[in-house]
């Protein structure tokens, strides 16, 4: 009958790892823990205090400090394996997993499983035909040498590399090697361990060689078992089920996931989110139960392609949660102050947010590093904020507790105004007319790449009507747009007029607003 040897790499919360390491060898299985020598000492000691006493746990000598992406976690694994092969040797499997992986099914499923099918469960496919690397470097990573960590010191790792292809200082691959590729999540027979860690011991070349390629814990034991076991006694498959998203994100599963995993083909299920505590409770109770059955149908990936695509247009089985509402709400009022000149209506805001506490957001529709809260990801992009702008202005309502906002418009998004405006909500435009000098024209269209600093003044002189009349064309669109309360600020105001305007646009006394328009600053350069 299987007995499976655990090799646990982890790195973080001790009360979870001895839950692990208990519920797994509760019914005769072992277990392997490497904990990060990066990691706490304090979290170690506790483990070790509840497990030292646990015949079937054992811990490799040393703490190898890891690093996402080195040849650590490699070195890591070889002593968890070396550990392992020496301290149980009645262990028929070797199953590689993390402090993120929980078993979705039982121990009875899992040793009739392994009973009935005598291969290495292992992803392994060639490096360099395969499409298994979606984005980011491929040949790069074995072709020149990998001293620096990307994450920790991204600089001199792009530095480094970029230098190896400058000086064309690549390298070649141990001629008798098949680079293959896959997942990190593997479960090994003893006989092919022990030939690992032989080989290991034989072709020091080759383990130098991986010791500086790029993320060699998809590549290391992947190329080893092809190498070294033949063919049909492997199964180029994880037993592990795990899901990425389009961006190289793992995908996270919650406590409605339960039935889902449990008719998956695999044994265990990576990650598990820290936060899924019910789901973590069920699983747990999984492991040493007797007698159940499992209906495999295996729609785990495919559905989620199938919702994650329909998600792409729109078509999800449910909307979105900031979808499920269309209208800001007929009782909360948005002031639009609209203006070319961004750093007079920034300005002015800034100051009615002083004397209001009125929340008050600069041009978010326009510039793409505009100051907004976490509003779980519609505010990450200039295009998910216009897409979906009537449901950001009712967040952005509700996180300022508050029924009034104030927003900066550029009057080329006459779309938006009329959109907010055609909303059952309050709203009103407010125009800042300002003057706009050659000078301040000449200046607009260099910072948008119009023209350069080095643009011959005829050329200016040609294009300096069309950027004015381009401007005049945009105040005439929003003023024949017929808002209404609609109210246009000039800059060339009287005093009085000026007051009036801001007392009634912003509800604020006269002599607030008087202390807005006195500012000499308010609409200068």
């Amino acid at each position: 009958m299987a007995k499976i040897a655990y090799i646990l790499l982890c790195h973080k919360d001790p009360e979870a790892i001895i839950q692990q390491a208990e519920r797994l060898t509760a019914v005769g299985d072992y277990m392997v823990i490497h904990f990060d020598g990066r990691a706490s000492d304090q979290d170690y000691a506790k483990i070790r205090a509840a497990l030292d006493d646990n015949p079937n746990v054992c811990f490799p000598r040393r703490r190898i400090k890891c690093g996402w992406g080195e040849w650590s976690l490699v070195r890591a694994t070889l002593a968890a394996m070396r550990t392992a092969a020496d301290n149980f040797p009645r262990a028929t499997h070797f199953y590689m997993l993390s402090g993120d992986c929980m078993a979705i099914k039982t121990a009875q499923y899992a040793h009739d499983y392994l009973d009935q099918n005598d291969f290495d469960f292992i992803e392994s496919f060639d490096f360099f035909e395969s499409d298994w690397i979606k984005t980011g470097m491929k040949e790069d990573r074995l072709i020149y040498r990998h001293v620096f960590n990307e994450r920790k010191n991204k600089a001199l790792f792009e530095w480094s590399h970029n230098l190896q292809k400058k000086l064309r200082l690549h390298r070649a691959v141990p001629s008798d090697i098949q680079v293959q590729i896959g997942s990190q999540w593997w479960c090994l027979r003893r006989r092919t361990v022990e030939a690992i860690l032989q080989f290991v011991r034989e072709r020091r070349d080759v383990v130098r060689f991986f010791r500086t390629t790029w993320i060699p814990d998809e590549t290391f034991f992947q190329t080893l078992v092809r190498h070294l076991i033949p063919g049909d006694e492997i199964q180029c498959r994880t037993l592990t089920f795990l899901m990425f998203t389009d961006y190289g994100m793992p995908v996270n599963f919650y406590n409605d996931h339960y039935d889902l995993l449990l008719s998956q083909d695999f044994l265990f299920a990576r990650k598990i989110s820290p936060d899924a505590k019910d789901l973590k409770r069920r699983l747990g109770r999984l492991y040493a139960a007797e007698g159940v059955e499992f209906q495999i149908s295996n729609e785990g990936r495919s559905l989620f392609q199938f919702l994650t695509q329909r998600g792409r247009n729109g078509r999800r089985f449910a909307p979105r949660f900031w979808e499920t509402e269309s209208s800001l709400g007929r009782e909360r009022e948005l002031t639009m102050v609209v203006c070319k000149k961004w750093h007079v209506a920034k300005r002015l805001i800034r100051q009615v947010n002083e004397r209001t506490e009125v929340p008050a957001i600069a041009y978010l529709f326009h510039e793409e590093d505009t100051p907004l809260p976490d509003l779980g990801g519609i505010e990450a992009s200039l295009w998910k904020r216009t897409r979906h702008r009537r449901a950001l202005m009712r967040m952005l309502f509700e996180y300022y507790d508050s029924n009034r906002l104030i927003v900066c418009i550029d009057p080329s998004g006459l779309e938006l105004m009329n959109d907010f405006a055609s909303d059952r909500s309050v709203t009103q435009v407010l125009h800042l007319d300002c003057d706009f000098t050659d000078e301040y024209l000449i200046a607009h269209a260099q910072r948008s790449g119009l023209v350069g600093v080095q643009t011959p003044k005829q050329t200016l002189d040609r294009i300096l009507p069309t950027i004015r009349n381009d401007i005049l064309h945009e105040t005439d669109r929003i003023r024949d747009a017929g808002f209404d309360p609609f109210v246009t600020l000039h800059e060339a105001d009287t005093a009085e007029d000026k007051v009036a305007k801001l007392a009634r646009v912003f509800g604020i006394t006269a002599e607030q607003a008087k202390d807005i328009s006195q500012n000499p600053d308010l609409f200068s350069d």
